[in-house]
C-alpha cells in the first residue's frame, strides 16, 4: 500500500544538475509566535489544561493499547479511573466542602484532554463524575449531596446514568419508566413496565456499576408530574450480582469504546426510599403531594435536563481536541513524506507542496481553530451558569442553544476530519498504531450520545427561530410594525445584492486582485455568513407560520415541510458563532504576525463556508456567478500562503509527541527520506547508475544509422 498524491508526468532521464524545489519559509516579519499563540489556546483556565496534559504525558499506563479483548480494555480502563481519583482533578466540578473545587469550567477544561489519552477513559470518566455524580450534585438537596457524593467521587461506588431508554432515545419526555409513590411505605416503586422501557447504553451498566441515577415518570396520587431522577442501588457491592427486582444485559461488543461496559438495566417492582428522589426541583412528602419550585410541567423538565448540558460541552471539546491530533499528525507527516519528482533528477516532492493535499487538510485546520475559540466561548458561558454567578433562564436557554449546535456540528466535523486525515495518509494511516481508525471509530458514537445530532439542531433551531417569531408577532400588533417587516424584508433583498454584485462586477472588469481583497474584508465575510442563516430563519420562520393557528396534525405536516430548512439553519447559525469567535480573538492578539496568520487562517475558515454553501448563495442572489469563481480562486491562493506557517500553527495547539503516538509523526518519516535522497546523489554522482530503457530507446534514435 503506498500514499499517493496528485499525477505528476513520469520523470525524464536523471540529471544530476538539475535545480531542487526551494524550502518554503515565512516571509520575513510575517512569523507566527509558537509560545505566545500556545499560551492564548490553553484558554481561561490555563492550569488545568497544562495539567491535564501533562497527567496524559506522563503516565503511559493510561495511554490506549490497541488489539486487545474487550474484557481486558474495559479492566483496564477502571483500573486507570482509580488511579486518576487522587490527582483530583476529574473532581473540580463537585462542592469544596466534599473535597471539590466548585469549578465547574476548568473541570470540563480537563476533561476533554483525557481524549488524548484514551476516549474510552474520557468517556468513563465522564458516565462517572460528569453524568452519575453530576446527576447527584445538581438535582439533589445538600442533604443528599453530603450523603450520595462521596461515593460518587471516590469511585468506591461506580454508577451508571439511567436516561435512555430502547424506545425512546432523545425523546426523555415519553420514557415508559414509572416511579409511582406508595405513602404506606414512604417508597416509590420503581418499574419497567415493557421492553422498549428498558434502560439501554448505560456506561458501567454492564459489569462495574453498583448504583444508577434513573430517570422515571413520577406518579403520586395518580397525577404523573413529568420525568424526575432517582438514586438507585443496583448491585450487590461485595458480589456484584443485581439486587432483587434489578436486570440487565450486556451490549457486548461496539464500533468502538469497548473500554467502557456498556449495557441495559431494568427493573420490577424495585422499591426506592422517599429520601432518594433527587429532589431540588420536585418533593413529594410523605402523605404523597408534590410540590416544586418550578410551576410549569415543561419549565420544569427542561430545567432538571439543562443541569445536565454539561455532556454536550465537553463532547463539543473533546470532539475538537481529537480532530486536532488527527490533523497535527496527518500534517506533520505530510510535511516529511515525498511522493513522485517534478523533474529528472530533482527531489520528489513533499505531500504538502500539492495544492489538492493542502484543499484536504488547511481548511479543517483553520476550521479548528475557528472551532477552538467558539468552544472557548461556550466555556465560558457554561462556567458562569453553573458557578451560579449569572444563573438566570435567559442564560441557561442560551446555553442549551450554543451548546447544542456547536456540539453536533463539532462531532460531525471531528468525523470528517479524522477520515479525511487516513486517507490522506494512504496505507500508514489505516494502520492502527498511527491512530486514525481507532479514534474515528471511538468517537463515533459521539455524534449520537448526550443527544442525537439531528435532535440537537432541531432543538437549537426551535429556538432561533421561535425568537425570529416572536419579533414577528410583536410587529403583527400594529399595521405599520408589519408593514415594517415586509419593508425591511424587501429592502433586506436588495441591500445583500449590493455589494456583492460590485464584487461580481469587478471580476468583469478585469479586478481579479481587487475582487481577491474584497473577499478578504472581514464585513464582507460576515454579510454572506450571518446572511444565509438570517435569510434561512427568516424563511423557516415565515413558512411554519400557519402551524401556529393549524390542528395538531395540520401543524405535524407544516412542520415535517419545513424540518430540513429548519435543522440547516441551525448549522448556519454555528458556522456564524464560530466566525465570530474567530475574529473575536484575534483581536486581543498584540504580535503583528501572529495576527495576520490567524487572520489568514480565519479568511481560509470564512470562504470555505460561503464556498460550500455557494448553492444558497446563488439560487438566492447573494452571489454573482463571477464571484462564486473567485472565492474557489482565492481560497487556492489562502492556502499556499499558509504553506510555510502550517507547523506553526499546529505547534501552537501544544500537542507533545506523548499525546499524538504515532510513528508517522515521530520526525522518522524525515529520516527515511533523507536517507533514500541520499543515496540516489551518491549513485547518481557514482556514474554507476543504471540508465532507464526510455532513455536509451531516446540515444538509440538520435544516433546515426
Amino acid at each position: 500500500m503506498t500514499t499517493t498524491s496528485e499525477p505528476v508526468s513520469p520523470a525524464a532521464a536523471p540529471q544530476a544538475d538539475v535545480p531542487q524545489p526551494a524550502v518554503t519559509r515565512p516571509p520575513s516579519g510575517t512569523r507566527v509566535d509558537v509560545p505566545a499563540l500556545q499560551q492564548l489556546l490553553l484558554g481561561r483556565w490555563p492550569e488545568a489544561r497544562s495539567e491535564a496534559r501533562r497527567l496524559v504525558a506522563e503516565h503511559p499506563e493510561l495511554w490506549k493499547k490497541e488489539g486487545i479483548t474487550k474484557e481486558e480494555h474495559r479492566e483496564i480502563t477502571l483500573a486507570q479511573m482509580k488511579q486518576m481519583v487522587p490527582y483530583g482533578h476529574v473532581l473540580r466540578a463537585f462542592p469544596v466542602r466534599l473535597g471539590g473545587r466548585g469549578e465547574a469550567g476548568a473541570n470540563l477544561v480537563g476533561f476533554e484532554e483525557l481524549v488524548a489519552a484514551d476516549p474510552s477513559l474520557q468517556i468513563k470518566a465522564g458516565v462517572q463524575w460528569g453524568l452519575f455524580a453530576s446527576a447527584i450534585n445538581h438535582l439533589g438537596t445538600e442533604e443528599q449531596q453530603d450523603r450520595l457524593l462521596p461515593g460518587a467521587m471516590d469511585l468506591s461506588v461506580p454508577g451508571a446514568f439511567a436516561m435512555t431508554e430502547t424506545g425512546h432515545g432523545s425523546d426523555v419526555a415519553s420514557i415508559g419508566t414509572t416511579a409511582t409513590y406508595d405513602p404506606a411505605t414512604e417508597e416509590f416503586v420503581l418499574n419497567t413496565p415493557f421492553r422498549g422501557a428498558w434502560k439501554q447504553y448505560l456506561g458501567n451498566a454492564a459489569a462495574h456499576g453498583v448504583a444508577a441515577t434513573v430517570f422515571a415518570q413520577l406518579i403520586t396520587g395518580g397525577v404523573d408530574h413529568g420525568v424526575h431522577c432517582f438514586y438507585v442501588p443496583i448491585r450487590d457491592p461485595r458480589t456484584m450480582e443485581f439486587l432483587p427486582g434489578v436486570g440487565g444485559e450486556d451490549d457486548d461488543q461496539k464500533g468502538g469504546l469497548n473500554g467502557i461496559d456498556n449495557g441495559k438495566l431494568h427493573f420490577t417492582n424495585v422499591r426506592v426510599p422517599r429520601r432518594d428522589l433527587l429532589a431540588r426541583y420536585g418533593q413529594v412528602a410523605a402523605d404523597g403531594s408534590y410540590t416544586s419550585s418550578i410551576d410549569s410541567p415543561g419549565r420544569r423538565f427542561f430545567t432538571m435536563l439543562g443541569a445536565l448540558v454539561q455532556g454536550r460541552v465537553s463532547l463539543d471539546g473533546a470532539a475538537i481536541t481529537a480532530a486536532k491530533i488527527g490533523l497535527a499528525i496527518a500534517t506533520k507527516y505530510a510535511d516529511q513524506r515525498r511522493q513522485f519528482s517534478p523533474a529528472a533528477g530533482a527531489d520528489e516532492l513533499t505531500l504538502l507542496d500539492y495544492a489538492t493535499h493542502r484543499r484536504r487538510l488547511f481548511p479543517k485546520i483553520a476550521e479548528a481553530y475557528a472551532m477552538h475559540f467558539a468552544h472557548d466561548e461556550l466555556l465560558d458561558l457554561f462556567d458562569v451558569v453553573f458557578s451560579g454567578r449569572e444563573d438566570t433562564p435567559a442564560k441557561r436557554e442560551d446555553l442549551e442553544t450554543t451548546a447544542a449546535a456547536l456540539k453536533a456540528t463539532s462531532t460531525w466535523y471531528a468525523l470528517d476530519t479524522l477520515q479525511e486525515c487516513r486517507e490522506a495518509c494512504g496505507g500508514a494511516g489505516f494502520l492502527s498504531e498511527n491512530r486514525f481508525t481507532s479514534l474515528r471509530a471511538d468517537l463515533d458514537i459521539y455524534a449520537t450520545f448526550e443527544g442525537d445530532n439531528h435532535v440537537l439542531l432541531q432543538l437549537a433551531a426551535k429556538r432561533l427561530v421561535g425568537d425570529y417569531g416572536k419579533k414577528l408577532a410583536r410587529a403583527a400588533k400594529s399595521p405599520a410594525g408589519m408593514a415594517g417587516i415586509v419593508a425591511g424584508q424587501a429592502k433586506d433583498t436588495l441591500l445583500h445584492k449590493l455589494p456583492l454584485t460590485r464584487l461580481g462586477q469587478s471580476v468583469a472588469d478585469g479586478g481579479a486582485a481587487r475582487s481577491a481583497r474584497r473577499l478578504l474584508d472581514a464585513d464582507v465575510q460576515r454579510a454572506l455568513i450571518a446572511g444565509r442563516f438570517e435569510g434561512m430563519v427568516a424563511d423557516v420562520a415565515m413558512g411554519m407560520r400557519p402551524a401556529v393557528k393549524a390542528d395538531s396534525i395540520k401543524a405535524q405536516e407544516i412542520f415535517d415541510d419545513h424540518q430540513v430548512e429548519l435543522l440547516g439553519s441551525a448549522t448556519a447559525w454555528a458556522e456564524l458563532v464560530r466566525w465570530d469567535a474567530f475574529t473575536k480573538a484575534i483581536k486581543t492578539v498584540p504580535d503583528a504576525g501572529t495576527r495576520k496568520v490567524l487572520t489568514l487562517l480565519r479568511d481560509i475558515d470564512g470562504l470555505t463556508t460561503i464556498e460550500r454553501h455557494l448553492d444558497w448563495h446563488l439560487t438566492n442572489g447573494r452571489i454573482s456567478a463571477g464571484r462564486a469563481k473567485a472565492v474557489t480562486a482565492t481560497i487556492d491562493h489562502l492556502l499556499k500562503e499558509l504553506r510555510p506557517h502550517v507547523l506553526d500553527v499546529i505547534d501552537a495547539w501544544g500537542f507533545a509527541p506523548e499525546h499524538l503516538r504515532a510513528p508517522i509523526a515521530d520526525g522518522s518519516e524525515k529520516v527515511r527520506q533523507d536517507e533514500a535522497r541520499a543515496y540516489y546523489r551518491e549513485l547518481r554522482a557514482s556514474g554507476t547508475a543504471p540508465i532507464s530503457e526510455k532513455e536509451l530507446r531516446k540515444q538509440q534514435a538520435s544516433s546515426p544509422k
